[in-house]
């Protein structure tokens, strides 16, 4: 048994059950709804589907990082029980997370210098995320030591694909991430733009693409590039979703079509509360390991 504790945030996207079973830990993110503070544990609080059901009747919808506190609180007790961590956080280039864990850190090295948290930025995001912390506990599983497996995971980080495509783009115009008059143009002209997440954490627009139907060929097409060994690619595949559960099982079928060699079938999760808040309905996410992103 390992003498260190994985761990993360509840924004890898999988689900509670998936994390205990793998001897994951995690802490929770924050959002409020219509100005009620709720934490992202998993859809235990608000399903997505009540979430999305909410904003789609106007309701505000903000999310927060995990504090420094609320870090200190989920560091301390594992560290009390003579362990040591590694923790791993949701993408720097979204979300100021890294930060507060790093400064969490940085104290309890000063209250309790014989043990250590080791902080990583992962980079991704989403069940993206959640993909590569199955990999981090299945190298934990075979013996890596916590200096071994925190190098593996800021070598191979950005091995983890992310693509993604929306059906509707009004909460990606309230957030920013695109323009109203982008949006507008986009959503008169049945625009699914394609997404990735850069090297560098941050999201990129990447094709802009007419009809949901061309939308999901087009992230298949990319799973056929940038997968491991192509066609012959025998790892997993997440999916992840915003009310759309058909969209995604279309997109899997294709998957698990072309890829006859893949680990199992390709296992789908809904979006989280927190990444949720900012796509609203009608994402579909596909993640898979393949070389490093550009």
């Amino acid at each position: 048994m390992a003498d260190y504790v994985l761990s993360c945030c509840s924004t890898v996207d999988t689900s509670a059950e998936h994390l205990d079973s793998r001897g994951i830990a995690y802490v929770y993110f924050n959002y409020e709804l219509d100005g009620v503070s709720c934490k992202d544990d998993f859809g235990k609080t608000n399903s997505p589907e009540t979430i999305y059901a909410k904003m789609l009747e106007g309701a505000d919808a903000k999310t927060s990082q995990v504090s420094v506190g609320e870090y200190l609180e989920h560091f301390r007790p594992i560290l009390a029980s003579g362990k040591n961590i590694l923790h791993v956080t949701l993408s720097s280039g979204i979300s100021g997370s890294y930060h507060s864990a790093c400064e969490a850190a940085q104290l309890l090295a000063e209250e309790m210098p014989e043990r250590h948290v080791i902080v990583i930025d992962s980079l991704c995001a989403s069940a993206g995320y959640g993909l590569l912390m199955d990999r981090l506990a299945d190298l934990r599983d075979d013996g890596l030591t916590l200096g071994e497996l925190a190098d593996w995971a800021e070598e191979h980080r950005t091995d983890v694909q992310h693509w993604f495509f929306s059906t509707d783009l009004t909460f990606y115009i309230r957030g920013g991430r695109v323009s109203k008059s982008a949006g507008l143009i986009g959503g008169l002209l049945n625009i699914c733009p394609l997404l990735d997440v850069a090297p560098d954490g941050t999201l990129q627009t990447r094709e802009k693409i007419r009809t949901k139907k061309r939308a999901t060929l087009a992230a298949y097409d990319k799973m056929l590039r940038y997968a491991e060994d192509g066609v012959d690619y025998c790892d997993k595949v997440y999916i992840s979703q915003s009310a759309c559960l058909e969209d995604a099982q279309a997109l899997a079928t294709l998957v698990e079509n072309g890829f006859p060699k893949m680990d199992g079938k390709v296992e789908i999760f809904p979006i989280g509360a927190t990444i949720g808040c900012h796509t609203g309905p009608g994402t579909v996410a596909l993640f898979v390991w393949g070389g490093p992103r550009v």
